[in-house]
């Protein structure tokens, strides 16, 4: 599978964000502490009110919530190395369906650990997938994974073998991956207002996180964790925000 040099217009709202405007980090000078100093463009990051990820706590049950409705289809992907995540850029196609919005599904990341935490804990991984609807609100669902002895998940062993190793590179898959992989059986969710865990940490993001917690194995954290020493932002003040839960 050839890699190729990621130029021009990046291919997502994470890498875009990295390549106009100031380089930063998980880790040192540049790390989560900072990043509302590097550039005028991140403020928010540090004076926002509505930043995300954040500790799960004290949720409210609304059962007026609908369930979430996924319409992931199968196709390639590009798998990108930005230097701070693994950004998988799906094919066109893709989208879920909240409150009768939909969201296009427009890039996959990973971290480790997990950003968001439930009563004060974290998972060994998570996988979180940016969406975005037709007049631009966005909207993440976040899967939340633990280590197992075996039961490596089926769309990470399909992507791994194409995790590139530099940073500023990306390797296409053509084989076909669905998303959908991600996706628990139970489809309970907490939801709350949030925004990208990454500069410039724009706000007015809809956040769903899977109750149910899934199982990778250990070779496949170990694979990820070789490349990436951190991939999470720490957990930020919910200033009082509302959190519900469907179920």
């Amino acid at each position: 599978m050839r890699i190729v040099a990621v130029m021009g217009m990046c291919l997502g709202m994470v890498a875009a964000s990295a390549a106009q405007s100031a380089p930063w980090s998980y880790l040192g000078k540049d790390g989560p502490l900072n990043w509302g100093k590097l550039d005028p463009a991140y403020k928010v990051c540090s004076q926002g009110h509505e930043q995300a990820p954040i500790d799960i706590r004290g949720a409210h049950l609304n059962k007026a919530l609908a369930p979430l409705e996924f319409h992931y289809i199968s196709g390639g992907v590009t798998v990108e190395n930005t230097g701070n995540l693994i950004v998988v850029h799906p094919n066109p196609g893709s989208s879920m369906t909240a409150d009768g919005v939909k969201y296009e599904l427009q890039e996959i990341t990973f971290h480790r650990p997990s950003e968001t935490a439930v009563k004060g804990k974290l998972t060994d991984m998570d996988v979180e997938m940016l969406h975005k609807s037709a007049d631009g609100k966005m909207a993440i669902v976040e899967v939340r994974f633990t280590m197992d002895r075996g039961s490596p998940n089926a769309v990470m062993a399909a992507l791994w073998p194409h995790l590139p190793t530099a940073t500023g590179t990306a390797q296409k898959v053509t084989e076909p991956v669905n998303a959908g992989g991600f996706l628990p059986a139970d489809r309970g969710y907490w939801t709350f207002m949030g925004s990208l865990t990454t500069p410039p940490c724009n706000e007015g993001v809809r956040w769903f996180v899977m109750e149910q917690v899934l199982s990778l194995s250990r070779e496949q954290v170990r694979q990820f964790s070789a490349m990436f020493r951190m991939s999470s932002r720490p957990l930020q003040d919910t200033h009082g925000r509302k959190i519900e839960a469907n179920e």
